[in-house]
């Protein structure tokens, strides 16, 4: 009996229909109908076999000379095909099913065996001088490379173990042990990412830092490179800085509804300081950059001092202090002072004499943004008393506290919202009870509390999660603040201060964040409890 869709091939054995590639995973038998140099080419590559008939996704299905290519294998494998029209997104992404890091390794790692075995048994230095300026070597540290970007890796960590050398990558802040190398390949990948950032070969003994950048599918991401030596060898971290991920809007950051509010009127004010909070790795820099990037205008002369510079943002002044040679915060500020800034970003308050250089800053007419390291907004006050600031001086000077923290957001394809049990709900509406129904209103809190689940799938490779966002609470100067901070400090007291401004907490935030649906309840009280 005919197959129904018999009538709709063409004279050639095609027809044509639409497909939704994204997060589909294809098989590697599959894959093999066609090779990656065609399908690269010509912009097709196969999706699925079922007997007689190869589907086949093609981004432009008018295209003549594709289509000839096509036909030719269809008469290679004496196959109908059916044609799937995708956009240019899916088949960029598709096609990266090709290939996989230990596919790519272990093909690169066969070349160096070989080349290897033709020059000298083991690793001489001569050997190893020559292997990492060849092919092979360049390919697997490329290769981790841009497996690392396109996983959306924060860092990559090089790892020598005792037998072998271990490849992790950091994933919305969580490691994964990507592949796992021979130990004998450990000193030439080593050498090659001490090339490319600059660091001197031969020393072995001591950390060494560098920086390379490098191109990946045509965007250019910033490694930033640590060694450190340990006791199987110099263990490499590498952080990756991609400006699509680093320099982000206040929306992506997770900046909505009253925080956003009180945040844009301190950025408002003519001086003054913002002062962010939280541990390392809170995301305090890439919120001190998506600050710096709504300033960031013509008529503004806007200086950083970081350590170090992560990400560059074209119109700002960026310098990387340098403690070795007493390039410090402190001798930075003093010096730019004399360049006529408007605005100021200091990388991290440290110190008494940087405390006290920010804050003579603000008072001379500059907009200063920095980091402190307290638990919370409210923390900051004291914090700035410990470090000799006069207490006369902060009314005048703090706009805005904010303190961050970073959660796992849910993947948006495999989330299900469930209803809170009991424990759950409890602790949510005890933390809902001084949220103002106004507030409530403006972030659509319904009286019907659901929380979300992600259990996983193949678009966030089954985690559950995509991507991170920040929770934040700010704490913002008022007359009442002033009051309590001309008298006798205590932290109660500013805390009854911020509960009178309706500040939402972290938790608060938290919360609301996953009753929205973008976090778990429990990444939520993981993150501040």
């Amino acid at each position: 009996m005919p197959n129904k869709d018999d009538q709709n091939y063409d004279a050639s054995g095609i027809i044509y229909t639409d497909a939704d590639l994204f997060g589909k995973t294809i098989s590697a038998d599959v894959l093999r109908e066609i090779p990656e140099e065609a399908a690269t080419f010509y912009q097709f590559l196969p999706i699925a076999r079922k007997g007689n008939v190869l589907d086949v996704a093609m981004v432009n299905p008018e295209d003549i000379k594709a289509k000839e290519a096509l036909r030719f294998i269809v008469l290679q494998s004496k196959s109908k095909v059916k044609i799937f029209k995708i956009s240019q997104e899916e088949f960029s992404e598709a096609i990266k099913q090709y290939r996989t890091l230990k596919k790519e390794v272990t093909t690169a790692l066969e070349e160096l065996d070989k080349q290897m075995k033709e020059r000298v048994e083991g690793y001489s230095p001569e050997a190893i001088e020559k292997s990492i300026v060849e092919a092979p070597i360049s390919k697997i540290v490329s290769n981790i490379l841009r497996h690392a970007q396109e996983g959306r890796a924060s860092d990559v960590h090089i790892e020598p173990i005792e037998k072998e050398v271990r490849v992790r990558f950091r994933v919305d802040g969580v490691l994964y042990t990507s592949i796992k190398l021979p130990k004998k390949t450990h000193s030439a990948i080593l050498s090659r990412i001490k090339i490319l950032s600059g660091m001197k070969i031969d020393e072995t003994r001591v950390p060494q830092d560098g920086r390379f950048y490098s191109f990946i599918d045509d965007v250019k991401i910033d490694f930033r490179v640590s060694v450190l030596p340990t006791a199987h060898g110099e263990k490499v971290a590498m952080r990756l800085l991609d400006p699509k991920i680093g320099l982000m809007g206040f929306e992506q950051l997770g900046l909505s509804g009253k925080n956003l509010d009180i945040l844009k009127r301190g950025i408002a004010k003519p001086f003054g300081m913002i002062l962010l909070t939280g541990p390392t790795g809170s995301g305090k820099t890439t919120t001190l950059y998506a600050i710096l990037n709504t300033v960031n205008q013509e008529g503004i002369n806007i200086i950083s001092l970081e350590d170090p510079v992560e990400y560059y943002i074209e119109g700002v002044n960026q310098s990387q202090i340098r403690p070795e040679i007493d390039y410090t915060f402190a001798s930075g500020l003093r010096s730019i002072l004399r360049q006529d800034p408007d605005v100021i970003m200091v990388g991290e308050i440290r110190d008494e004499e940087t405390a006290s250089l920010a804050v003579h800053a603000a008072l001379t007419g500059h907009i200063v943004f920095s980091t402190l390291h307290t638990n919370d907004a409210i923390g900051v006050i004291p914090r700035l008393l410990d470090m000799k600031v006069g207490g006369f001086l902060l009314p005048s000077v703090i706009n805005v506290a904010i303190a961050q923290r970073l959660l796992r957001r849910l993947c948006e394809h495999c989330k299900k919202p469930v209803a809170a049990e009991d424990h759950i709900r409890q602790i949510i509406e005890l933390e809902l009870e001084s949220i103002t129904e106004a507030t409530k209103k403006e972030y659509n809190l319904s009286k019907e509390l659901m929380i979300y689940k992600a259990p996983g799938c193949k678009y966030c490779a089954n985690k559950g999660t995509q991507g991170r966002i920040a929770i934040y609470e700010m704490l913002e100067m008022s007359s009442e603040l002033e009051k309590i901070i001309l008298g006798v400090v205590s932290e109660t007291k500013i805390r009854e201060e911020a509960k009178r401004q309706g500040m939402i907490t972290m938790k608060q935030d938290g919360i609301i964040k996953a009753l929205q649906g973008l976090v778990s309840f429990e990444e939520v009280m993981g993150a501040v409890e």
